[in-house]
């Protein structure tokens, strides 16, 4: 099936029927994607789940490739939306041990079926298509993003150090988020994802001690600059 432009697709899906058809695409493709990965997701299977002609996925979509694409941003927005309430205040020890096992009862419910949405189709994809494994780092990076601006938070009220690495911390709880789902999802069994989140958050929660046992009154500025009273 040919491509067609940008501009046609935009101007198909700018109509409330074209947006609400080029939505059940995509929905039907992510499911599927999810549960079947990418390979096994056939343009037929998304064509009968969608319950949309073949011509009508290659026209707001243009062939797997840009479906494909459309699910890493759509799975990418759905993701951080569903978090975000949780994601916008990841300021306390309190707070990240709530974010984080919210997921972990979710892998509950599910016999840790399927991992992390974002985490298998970067397994799947990251290594042979360089497009789509751009997007889900756009991923990856906005998770990263939240989880240290809260420990950003943290530093600036002074529960943290003023030389605390916060990126290096948030980069520590996001592979643990990713790599504990993958061992529970592998062991069908929330455990491994419980205890290599809580061991990360543990390690945070001793900077915290530390850093309220130290003598310092250093405060760390937006600008990145410390202001000492020692």
């Amino acid at each position: 099936m040919p491509k067609h432009g940008v501009e046609t697709q935009v101007k198909a899906a700018s109509t409330e029927g074209g947006r609400r058809t080029r939505d059940r695409i995509l929905h039907a493709a992510a499911e599927l994607m999810f549960k079947q990965g990418v390979a096994g997701t056939s343009i037929p299977d998304v064509q009968r789940r969608a319950k949309v002609s073949a011509s009508q996925i290659y026209h707001y979509f243009g062939d797997k490739k840009g479906l494909t694409a459309a699910v890493i941003e759509y799975q990418n927005t759905a993701k951080l939306e569903q978090q975000r309430p949780l994601l916008d205040h990841l300021d306390s020890i309190d707070a990240l041990r709530e974010w984080c096992e919210r997921a972990a009862v979710r892998l509950d419910a599910v016999h840790c079926a399927g991992g992390c949405e974002i985490g298998s189709l970067a397994s799947e994809l990251s290594d042979i298509d360089p497009s789509a494994r751009l997007g889900l780092a756009r991923g990856f990076a906005a998770w990263q993003a939240a989880i240290e601006s809260g420990l950003a938070r943290m530093r600036e009220r002074g529960d943290l150090g003023a030389d605390e690495d916060v990126e290096a911390l948030a980069v520590a709880l996001l592979a643990a988020i990713q790599g504990g789902m993958l061992l529970s999802q592998v062991n069908q069994d929330a455990t491994p994802y419980r205890r290599a989140v809580n061991v990360v958050i543990d390690h945070i929660a001793d900077r915290v001690a530390a850093a309220q046992a130290s003598p310092s009154t250093d405060h760390w500025t937006p600008a990145g600059q410390h202001l000492s009273t020692r």
